[in-house]
């Protein structure tokens, strides 16, 4: 009894923390601060097309630059060894036949994780970066508001929907990736 208690109560109490760290990640709500929207990558399936996920970060950028047109949208990610097209040509792309404006598009397409997402837009907006909101799947904005702060950006952020497919899934995974980046900063 006593060592179950020993690993029980550890797991609960790093249960409860990440919890907690991922429904604050929503916070703050973006409101037009910044001109700089980065839409971070996801999966892109065969035939160079963004996977649900994707789409549904794309989407909330979109949305988010109805009310705030004069923005500039920073597409970010590579390519993964199983993907046809960088992540961020996907998302142009994307974005370019809703209509989205090609000149107000910023692509940085070298990035394979969060850290080097915001670090490489950090590198290519230099000065002119004043601050960034963040798009990026909902479960996923506590540890990429973690990785900008450690790289020194103000950000707020706009939190996408996790479709439901995935949902159990990526956020079970991403409470170890938070604690990863608390020990690592990265």
């Amino acid at each position: 009894m006593v060592i179950l208690l020993i690993i029980c109560i550890p797991i609960f109490f790093f249960w409860i923390i990440t919890t907690l760290w991922l429904i604050d990640g929503e916070k703050p709500k973006a409101n037009g601060k910044y001109k700089h929207v980065i839409v971070l990558g996801a999966k892109v399936k065969k035939g160079a097309v963004p996977s649900k996920a994707l789409a549904f970060r794309l989407d909330a950028a979109l949305d988010y630059a109805k009310q705030y047109p004069t923005i500039q949208i920073i597409v970010s990610g590579g390519q993964g060894k199983d993907e046809d097209a960088t992540e961020a040509s996907v998302m142009k792309q994307y974005l370019m036949d809703r209509g989205f404006p090609e000149s107000q598009i910023i692509v940085e397409d070298q990035s394979t994780s969060t850290y080097e997402n915001l670090l490489n837009t950090k590198k290519m907006i230099g000065d002119n970066l004043k601050g960034i909101t963040i798009v990026s799947s909902d479960y996923h904005l506590a540890r990429a508001k973690m990785l900008a702060e450690e790289l020194h950006i103000k950000c707020d952020v706009i939190p996408a929907t996790t479709p439901k497919s995935i949902e159990k899934k990526v956020r079970f995974r991403e409470r170890f990736a938070l604690l990863k980046s608390v020990v690592t900063g990265k």
